[in-house]
């Protein structure tokens, strides 16, 4: 799944989780996608399983880059309304519903970091499939 056209809608974290769950469709897919395209040995002459796995790890890279891009970029936003929140709150401490935002704004900061963790774990079981069924076939360059 290529990247949003338009800016992620990072005010709304359901809506953030949703496209990442969206974007996250080639991952969850990979064995399937895998089992589908790369040949075992006794079809390895009906298809090209280097050019697929060149293509597949191209779209493996593309979306990796495009999650981690829009999940730092909600990461930013989140954190300059929670800095934008706490200067508030220090010129007015009585503020309850401030404070209420503020928090809030805090917990959805939180939660957007731990995508990382997420992105982390789904982009290694991804790139585990990929190498054991493309190792063969395909050897990407050096930067994964």
């Amino acid at each position: 799944m290529a990247a949003p056209n338009s800016a992620p809608n990072c005010e709304d974290f359901a809506e953030f989780q949703e496209l990442l769950r969206v974007m996250r469709t080639i991952d969850d897919r990979i064995v399937h996608e895998l089992n589908t395209t790369v040949p075992t040995a006794s079809f390895a002459e009906k298809v090209d399983a280097s050019q697929t796995c060149k293509h597949l790890h191209q779209a493996l890279m593309e979306a990796h880059e495009s999650r981690d891009r829009m999940i730092k970029t909600c990461i930013a936003q989140a954190s300059s309304v929670v800095k934008a929140l706490q200067e508030e709150r220090v010129k007015s401490l009585e503020d309850i519903a401030l404070l209420k935002r503020l928090r809030k704004e805090q917990t959805k900061l939180k939660l957007m970091q731990s995508e990382l963790n997420v992105e982390e774990v789904v982009n290694d079981r991804s790139w585990k499939v990929f190498k054991e069924r493309c190792r063969a076939h395909y050897k990407p360059p050096k930067s994964q």
